[in-house]
């Protein structure tokens, strides 16, 4: 058990004060039973005996105990069960998403997509954004913070050309990261270990973390997006592509040159296919919203820190009551 104010655990030094104070109250009270019975006079009628003259006072004794820890607001570990899923969203930030086939541009309509996709998922759902144009890079690692994820998103622009393959890699790389985080580091002259190459499994069965690439499917830089498709398959995790854009395309002017730009859904489509995903023709929030339906969430039980103060105030205030109840039905009075 851990305490937010741990300085208020003083307060217990009270404790020690009012056992004495009562201890006190005892040895008076049983000097003057001894005076009242050297003078022949009968002891006081209904007078309590033995062990039930103490229980309320050790009762409230607890309770006080209780209250006062309660101030130092506790925190205890306790391992709770949730639903967890991963989801990555790969944004295409290509000169070419400046494209207006969509409106207002398809970076703007796949941007607007996305943040209502987020704001729909589960607590128990994190999710990472990765950028990618002629390379890939972790924009945003997985997290459960809604505000920073939507952030990320905004943050997004075009700016160079297409690299799928970096951004399947990318996306595969923040999804080891987020599961197998890696143990501290430390220098040593030792040789380092080979890193084992993952073992292939069948595609689409790494159920709880998946992949959504969002692209106009045009790949204009290397590595090939199949390889790195191929390699997300072989780890059991599913890509699903949504295509931005129209196959008519639309005319770009990028630093002087006009260049036409268009939908190539085939790419997108083959993506998808090799690793046990879904194509989706169109970003809006309801296609979206279905790549979510098909993430299976695993249940993980992790500790948790979780405030106690309010448990244990309530808990010292049954006591508290407890012990009143009991001295006024013994005594017809409280301690």
């Amino acid at each position: 058990m851990t305490f937010l104010w741990p300085a208020l655990l003083g307060s217990w030094l009270v404790v020690p004060l009012l056992i004495g104070l009562y201890l006190r109250a005892q040895r008076r009270r049983q000097r003057l039973a001894e005076r009242f019975a050297g003078l022949g006079l009968p002891a006081a009628a209904g007078a309590p005996a033995g062990w039930r003259r103490h229980l309320p006072p050790a009762i409230f004794l607890v309770g006080l105990l209780l209250l006062l820890t309660a101030l130092a607001r506790p925190q205890l570990a306790v391992s709770l069960p949730r639903a967890e899923g991963l989801v990555i969203l790969a944004f295409d930030v290509s000169g070419s998403m400046a494209g207006d086939d969509m409106q207002p541009t398809r970076m703007e309509a796949a941007k607007t997509a996305a943040q209502g996709f987020v704001e729909r998922q589960p607590a128990g759902v994190a999710i990472g954004v990765v950028a990618f144009s002629d390379s890939g890079l972790t924009v945003q690692t997985p997290t459960h913070d809604r505000d920073a994820i939507l952030a990320a998103i905004q943050r997004l622009k075009p700016e160079r050309g297409t690299s799928l393959g970096s951004g399947i890699l990318a996306s595969l790389d923040v999804i080891a990261a987020a599961e197998n985080p890696a143990p501290p580091r430390f220098y040593s002259n030792r040789t380092p270990e080979p890193t084992p190459s993952p073992t292939p499994v069948p595609a689409g069965t790494h159920t709880s973390a998946v992949i959504v690439l969002l692209s106009d499917g045009e790949n204009t830089a290397a590595p090939d997006p199949f390889t790195a498709a191929q390699a997300a398959a072989d780890r059991g995790v599913r890509i699903h592509t949504v295509g931005l854009g129209s196959e008519a395309g639309s005319l770009l002017n990028i630093e002087g040159f006009t260049i036409h730009s268009r939908l190539d859904p085939a790419a997108l489509r083959g993506i998808a296919e090799l690793t046990g995903g879904a194509y989706y023709g169109a970003a809006t929030e309801a296609e979206l919203q279905a790549v979510y339906d098909t993430i299976d969430l695993r249940w993980a039980v992790k500790p948790e820190e979780m405030e106690i103060t309010a448990l244990l105030a309530g808990a010292s205030l049954a006591v508290l009551l407890i012990g009143g109840a009991l001295a006024l039905l013994w005594f017809g009075r409280l301690p």
